[in-house]
């Protein structure tokens, strides 16, 4: 099983990000670390199958703002519930402004291996048009503390296709973040989610969506950062040897999961679960009944086919062949005969010119 715990806060709102996240504001940040205990043992307790997770990951939000003292009373309060004996990766989202050696430090004595990197761009501009708080000089600063720090793995994530970046700041920045010697880059082709303000702008004509531009950027990633030895394990991932993330790599592969937080979602034993989406309320739930949950559903078959399908096709791994009804089997056929994707006796994956097609052709195989 997979352990999620969403931390919602921000020091800013990004106009592109559509997680639920909030400024601090008026938070107790302190009774919400100690909610957070309070769900944990509430689930251990609840489902013995909760006891023994294989990997953690602290997403948001930003996890590296809670202070030190928070940071180390949640790890305290997580250990008393959870037996981390069979935990192999324990990752920590951050930011480069929200961190300095002395709190990297601390990241390593609570046992996380893995820190990812909220970077997005080396180009002053962009990073303005992104609302990032950082600067080029400070993130790249941020990569050299971790090391020093003793971090055994560093992620970057990257973006690209966002307004006013050409083609050149993506190069750049690509080049300048292999340049850090990273284990592990993510780039993702920016989406425009509903409820963000980058979205307003798709919709009042600033902003516009150019499929040819994302292609441009996609191969140019996918050229420069397998040239510099990555291996591109999944559609918008890319790792040196070893350096894969087990916890992203159990979603793809729909393993069991559970959330904890404001808006974190589980799906345990094709029971999909959330809580609730509104921090204050999240902490009066738990201290009243010991969870948060918000909304339950039972999975289908159908909808198990569709998110394996869907997950799986973005991997290098790919899916089976058994997922594929006779007709979406026919269509994989057809697709195969296009050189979109390999058939194998088994399984079936993309190829490199399937894989940024893997949304549209997904839905031709569900």
């Amino acid at each position: 099983m997979l352990l999620y715990l969403h931390i919602p806060f921000c020091h800013r709102i990004c106009p592109y990000c559509s997680f639920y996240k909030h400024t601090p504001g008026n938070t107790p940040i302190g009774e919400f670390v100690s909610a957070l205990g309070k769900e944990a043992a509430y689930r251990t307790k609840s489902n013995s199958k909760f006891n023994a997770p294989t990997s953690l990951y602290l997403g948001g939000g930003t996890p590296s703002m809670l202070s030190s003292k928070h940071l180390t009373d949640l790890f305290t309060s997580l250990r008393k519930s959870f037996d981390f004996s069979d935990v192999t990766e324990v990752t920590l989202e951050a930011n480069p402004a929200t961190f300095d050696l002395k709190k990297a430090e601390l990241f390593k004595s609570l046992g996380v291996t893995r820190v990812s990197l909220g970077i997005q761009s080396f180009t002053p501009h962009v990073l303005e048009t992104l609302g990032r708080e950082h600067s080029p000089e400070q993130a790249t600063a941020s990569v050299g503390i971790l090391r020093e720090a003793g971090i055994p793995s560093v992620n970057i994530d990257l973006m690209f296709s966002i307004p006013g970046q050409s083609l050149a700041d993506w190069e750049s920045t690509l080049g300048h973040a292999v340049s850090l010697k990273p284990d592990h880059i993510s780039a993702y082709n920016l989406t425009y989610e509903e409820d963000t303000a980058f979205f307003d702008s798709l919709q009042n004509g600033t902003y516009q969506e150019n499929e040819d531009h994302d292609a441009d950027h996609y191969h140019l990633a996918e050229e420069i950062l397998t040239a510099a030895g990555f291996d591109h394990y999944e559609t918008s991932n890319y790792a040196q040897t070893s350096q894969h993330s087990k916890h992203n790599q159990g979603y793809w592969q729909g393993s069991d999961y559970l959330g904890l937080g404001p808006s974190a979602v589980s799906t345990i034993n094709g029971i999909r679960e959330k809580n609730i989406p509104d921090t204050a309320a999240y902490i009066r739930q738990v201290n009243s009944i010991g969870h948060a949950t918000h909304e339950t559903e039972a999975l289908t078959p159908a909808q198990r086919r569709i998110e394996l399908i869907a997950l799986g096709l973005r991997t290098t791994h790919g899916i089976p062949l058994d997922l594929l009804g006779t007709e979406s089997l026919e269509k994989a056929k057809t697709l195969a005969a296009e050189n979109l994707l390999f058939l194998g006796e088994t399984h079936l994956h993309l190829t490199a010119l399937g894989r940024p097609l893997v949304d549209p052709i997904a839905a031709e195989l569900i």
